[in-house]
């Protein structure tokens, strides 16, 4: 496999991709971690941090980064799957805002670490700019603000943004308005997972890759190279859960999709702008997000790929032609400059991890020695560094302001068996894209996308 190949992110680290050696033989450790992304990795830096002494050893199944870590939107955000009132509902108004002010300080320890370690991940903060390019999507944008103004945040954490000043930031067409916040940072994720890796190793953690682990059980991990046994065992696979034995239902790996324009012309930036390298998105229903690269290219995504029967997950499903030319025309549609033929230099995809009430969730049992975090949604950049640091807090048996958030053990419901599961995923995903085609052709918000984000919660 050319793992370069997975992403324009990989395809620009200034590293080789060759893998890691991978286990030999059966091993004792203190800890032991399964997946090398953002979570295993992060977990790993806090423990060896707090304690040197603890013998720890990360295994993979492919190479540190393969994952949604080295194919994401870049973006280190304060973003929450479940929102403010979604968290007041299931765990009280306190609780919401303490979670959501950690997340913004989460944004700057990871800026913080990356600094520390001089990982050359194009770190910049430029916060995030969300338009609203239509009646409907104006109206979301204020009942973010006066959500976020009920639950104390100010115009310092979100800020309402006039026509002027939301395409002073980002000069896409048709801009009516947004809201802003600096709690975001753009980054080259795979240079950022790449880089945790070489730091954990400089702290004395093991890292295996080429090594899968076939199953999580009390006191071990089991791969075909051998079992590793450890009184603590951290689940850190995300979208790659359901391949584990009795977790097929726990998670919904839901695939999302990426373009990468050519690097632009200096007269091209000088119209689309993000000047300070915002992140950017809209306030339509199927998300979409996008950067400005540190190389002067559009880094694009967004939500649309179908869910696969039986939570699979395959190569082929990171390619999906259709998404792809959604997702070039869309770009048209929001930046006219670029021209009816968008230059697309690469495209790629992969699974991210969605709990059944879509809500991110971290614990640890001392009873049995199983840790897990996950069900990020899609937000996994910031929210897998505070999930990192509360599991070494759990791990080490410390009473901390983060061990006490409202995420920890939190269980979600496990997803419907099949077919029921692949039936509500997609009916899901038909209706918010049905949504937005509404809502652009009618100009009037849509009663079925609100229906459907009351019943997930939201």
């Amino acid at each position: 496999m050319h793992y370069q190949d997975l992403s324009y992110w990989l395809s620009t680290v200034d590293e080789t991709l060759t893998p890691r050696p991978a286990l030999r033989g059966d091993a004792d450790v203190d800890v032991v971690i399964v997946g090398a992304g953002y979570t295993g990795l992060w977990t790993a830096y806090y423990l060896a941090e707090a304690d040197p002494t603890l013998r720890i050893m990360v295994l993979e199944r492919q190479v540190a980064g393969f994952g949604a870590s080295g194919r994401n939107g870049g973006w280190c955000s304060a973003l929450l799957p479940t929102s403010l009132t979604g968290l007041a509902r299931r765990h009280g108004h306190d609780a919401a805002i303490e979670m959501q002010r950690t997340m913004q300080d989460t944004v700057r320890e990871v800026g913080r670490v990356v600094a520390a370690e001089g990982i050359d991940c194009h770190w910049a903060y430029g916060g995030t700019v969300v338009l609203a390019r239509s009646g409907p999507q104006l109206e979301r944008a204020h009942a973010a603000v006066a959500e976020a103004r009920e639950f104390g945040f100010g115009a310092e954490d979100l800020a309402l943004l006039g026509p002027d000043e939301a395409a002073a930031r980002c000069g896409a067409e048709g801009v009516r308005g947004g809201t802003y916040t600096p709690h975001c940072a753009a980054a080259h994720p795979a240079r950022l997972v790449r880089g945790l890796a070489h730091a954990v190793e400089r702290r004395g953690v093991r890292v295996h890759e080429q090594t899968p682990v076939t199953e999580i059980r009390r006191g071990a991990a089991v791969t075909p190279h051998g079992t590793v046994r450890a009184a603590v065992v951290v689940r850190a696979t995300e979208g790659y859960t359901p391949g584990l034995p009795g977790q097929r239902r726990s998670i919904a790996p839901v695939y999302s999709l990426m373009i990468a324009t050519e690097p632009l012309s200096a007269d091209a930036w000088a119209r689309i702008g993000l000047a300070e390298r915002e992140t950017f998105s809209d306030h339509r229903h199927v998300i979409i997000y996008g950067q400005r690269t540190a190389d002067g290219r559009l880094a694009f995504g967004g939500r649309g790929a179908p869910y696969h029967f039986g939570s699979r997950v395959l190569p082929s499903y990171d390619r999906e032609p259709r998404v792809f030319a959604a997702l070039r025309r869309t770009l048209g549609e929001l930046f006219p400059a670029l021209g009816p033929d968008v230059p697309v230099t690469h495209s790629w995809g992969g699974p991210l991890g969605v709990a059944r009430d879509w809500a991110a969730s971290v614990g640890y049992h001392p009873g049995d020695g199983l840790a897990w975090a996950g069900g990020y949604v899609g937000d996994g950049v910031g929210t897998s560094n505070l999930a990192g640091r509360t599991l070494a807090d759990l791990i080490r048996g410390e009473q901390t302001a983060l061990t006490g958030l409202p995420w920890v053990n939190h269980r979600s419901p496990r997803w419907e068996p099949e077919p029921l599961r692949w039936l509500a995923v997609n009916a899901g995903l038909r209706i918010m894209l049905s949504a937005d085609a509404a809502e652009s052709r009618t100009g009037r918000a849509s009663r079925r996308a609100a229906t459907f984000s009351h019943l997930l919660g939201h």
